[in-house]
């Protein structure tokens, strides 16, 4: 295990589903410590994809219900919990990610993504986030300029099979500004821009709902038209998608506010993985929006404003 694993803390805000997932396998993986950050309580509908929760949890703050099962996983893994909302805030915030190597932040509204990848950057701490809205996930990440090992496709066989590459990452802020002008077809069509902009409607019709998610198909309307402004507005090509299908409309519409344990494993598996990929600098991570189909089963990666 890389020394740089071992040695890590890492900070993951919010315990929903998909960071279940995701400290499990960092857990397991051998990380030095674990902070977890959620002033939130266990509600009933938490205990379908938080299988760090049992039904008489219902009522506890969520970091102490689940802090025991998380140590039980690997002794070795320091876990600290902050259940305090101001830990997230101005001087506190910054105090907090001083004390951490790597950020990864949970099922939250784009303003908090926003605030808290600003706060990072400012750090200089590489940044994750991802959720799941009902069947749709995503990852996004901020590596701020990353240096990893890669295969050397080139090389000779007999010469060094590695070089070492950098990615250059941009905040969130920068890639939701990114406009698909340049790509042909082809390109569009592989990165399954539907899935996007889905996923950016979504956030779009939070903010102009006080955070809540869409909950039903009297929402369907609404987010067809931010979705398809959004789509317009970032000039994807009209051959691929000229508009976003009104079936996935209404699918994200019924089912974003829902957690479905199978979407909350595969992104929380992916996340962790791609974590665990940036500790030991070994292979490229996500260059950086990754978005997951749950009605296909597949996922894709759109580089957002990336150099």
């Amino acid at each position: 295990m890389p020394l740089a694993m071992r040695n890590a803390t890492i900070l993951v805000v919010r315990l929903r589903g998909v960071a279940t997932e995701a400290i499990k396998n960092i857990v397991l993986a051998g990380i030095g410590k674990l902070v977890v950050a959620d002033p939130g309580d266990v509600v009933e509908r938490d205990l379908g994809a938080g299988f760090f929760y049992r039904d008489e949890d219902v009522g506890k703050k969520r970091v102490d219900a689940a802090k025991a099962r998380i140590e039980s996983l690997n002794p070795l893994v320091a876990v600290e919990t902050l259940s305090d909302p101001s830990v997230l805030e101005n001087d506190a915030l910054d105090t907090l990610l001083s004390g951490v190597d790597m950020v990864c932040v949970t099922d939250v509204d784009r303003a908090a993504l926003i605030r808290l990848n600003d706060a990072c950057r400012r750090l200089n701490k590489p940044f994750y986030s991802g959720g799941t809205y009902g069947l749709l996930g995503y990852i996004f990440c901020d590596l701020l300029q990353h240096d990893y090992i890669a295969p050397d496709r080139s090389a000779q066989k007999d010469a060094a099979k590695s070089v070492k590459n950098t990615a250059v990452y941009v905040p969130l802020q920068t890639a939701l500004r990114h406009r698909w002008t340049g790509m042909t077809r082809r390109q569009t069509k592989e990165v399954n821009p539907a899935m996007v902009f889905s996923v950016l409607a979504t956030w779009e019709y939070q903010a102009t709902h006080g955070g809540a998610l869409p909950d039903g198909p009297a929402a369907a309307p609404e987010l067809e038209a931010i979705a398809n402004k959004l789509i317009a507005d970032a000039d994807v090509n009209k051959q691929v998608l000229p508009s976003i299908p009104k079936e996935l409309v209404e699918t994200v519409a019924t089912t974003a506010a829902h957690e479905l344990s199978p979407v909350c494993a595969v992104v929380g598996g992916l996340l962790a993985q791609d974590i665990l990929k940036a500790l030991a600098a070994r292979e490229p991570p996500i260059a950086n929006f990754f978005t997951f189909d749950g009605n296909l089963g597949g996922g894709t990666v759109v580089r957002m404003s990336m150099p």
